[in-house]
């Protein structure tokens, strides 16, 4: 499967700082010192509807650590999937009387149209489920050989117990565990399960529904959470910097993507840092697609919309913070696009060194967007008031917004 085109992104002086960043796991900010190569999976889209702003959001919150890494002279290995068989495609296939495997490609391919608009980085690989099963198959029958996993009425569940970290993702209580696994997917109140919270593995073929050989498991179709380990350890392998995705996948998916590579590798952990983006609400509720109260990209960007103003929308909050989209963050972001891009056609204006240094330290701070916005508000304030003569200022200022904010001026 193929990503989407890269932009250019501009070398700036100098050199950027190491990113400090809140980790879930601890539950308090890491230092992150990768090698020459920092390593990143960031979970991808179930493709069964367009992308909404809480999608958009989380991949902008990766975007950023992915420009705070290339700053520092690193090279970026980042990786994310595609869930492209899953029950709520299936499920949202049958209710419109289309073809599943058609509504995946047309909606990722509109995904793919979004993160183009918005000057979302790629991933080197961008790697669906269903091209994976090859390589989740062996996966799934180590585990169960080494006892690691077992078979209920065909289907293959992974046992929690085996990982002796196992919890040490989310720290969530075993009451909680068990009401979000009812809520995303799980299902603990299936009789014959060793723990209620045991995942599944491998899904036994089921009447009307897409299967593939499984070898020695039989046909079917892999679990969420091993589909995910597959592929990052396929092409990251164990101890990465970075496992990302929405603060809704820290449980189960994350948890439970962690305990399985733990358990085939013996190794701890999976990744270096957990980094979870916040909720974005509309009319007080979490955007979702079950609930449908939706802001799609694709949308706005047909209304006229300017990405470039889409993305200083989500850049004006912390990408940790759970937040609401009204028009009046939109109209926000569309004025203060309209300042910075005056201030930057001017031929000259006030020496831009220090802003630069600005936007570094505040992405360097657990990717503090709203400080880095109100640095180059204060520039384009002093552009406008006449402030200066430097004339390599306008063109630096809008190199860095774009390298590091990844907003095109």
């Amino acid at each position: 499967m193929h990503a989407w085109p890269a932009s250019e992104v501009p070398a700036l002086p100098g050199k950027g700082r190491d990113l400090r960043i809140h980790d879930t796991a601890t539950g308090g900010r890491v230092t992150l010192a990768p090698g020459p190569v920092a390593r990143i999976y960031v979970c991808g889209i179930t493709p069964y509807d367009a992308t909404h702003m809480g999608h958009a959001a989380t991949y902008n919150a990766f975007d950023l650590v992915q420009r705070v890494w290339l700053d520092t002279k690193r090279q970026v290995h980042y990786v994310q999937n595609v869930t492209d068989v899953d029950d709520p495609l299936l499920e949202r296939a049958i209710r419109d009387g289309i073809d599943w495997v058609g509504l995946a490609e047309r909606e990722t391919a509109l995904f793919r149209e979004d993160m183009t608009a918005l000057r979302m980085l790629p991933p080197q690989h961008y790697i669906g489920a269903v091209e994976a099963i090859p390589g989740i198959v062996p996966l799934v029958e180590r585990l169960r050989d080494s006892g690691a996993a077992y078979e209920l009425e065909g289907d293959i569940y992974f046992s929690v117990d085996a990982d002796p970290h196992f919890g040490q993702v989310s720290n969530y209580t075993t009451e909680l565990m068990r009401h979000l696994s009812a809520e995303r997917g799980g299902d603990p109140d299936r009789p014959g399960k060793k723990n209620p919270l045991d995942p599944m593995l491998w899904m036994a073929a089921r009447e009307g529904e897409p299967s593939w050989d499984g070898a020695s498991l039989g046909p079917g179709r892999p679990g969420w959470h091993i589909e995910c380990v597959a592929i990052a350890l396929d092409h990251l392998g164990m101890g990465f910097d970075v496992q990302g995705g929405g603060s809704d996948l820290i449980f189960p998916h994350h948890e439970m993507g962690a305990s399985h590579a733990q358990t085939l590798t013996g190794e701890f952990p999976m990744a270096k840092a957990y980094v979870h983006a916040g909720m974005v609400a509309l009319d007080g509720e979490k955007m979702s697609k079950s609930r449908g109260n939706l802001v799609f990209v694709s949308k706005l960007r047909r209304d006229g919309v300017d990405p470039a103003a889409i993305r200083l929308a989500l850049l004006s909050h912390r990408y940790r913070d759970d937040w609401e989209w009204t028009d009046q963050v939109l109209q926000d972001a569309v004025e203060r696009l309209g300042r910075w891009r005056a201030a930057v056609s001017r031929p000259d204006g006030p020496s831009a060194d220090a802003l630069v240094e600005e936007l570094r330290e505040a992405l360097s701070d657990d990717l503090d967007t709203p400080t880095a916005l109100a640095a180059v508000d204060r520039w384009a304030a002093l552009q406008t008031a006449g402030g200066g003569t430097d004339d390599s200022a306008p063109g630096l200022v809008s190199r860095a917004v774009d390298a590091l904010l990844g907003v095109a001026l």
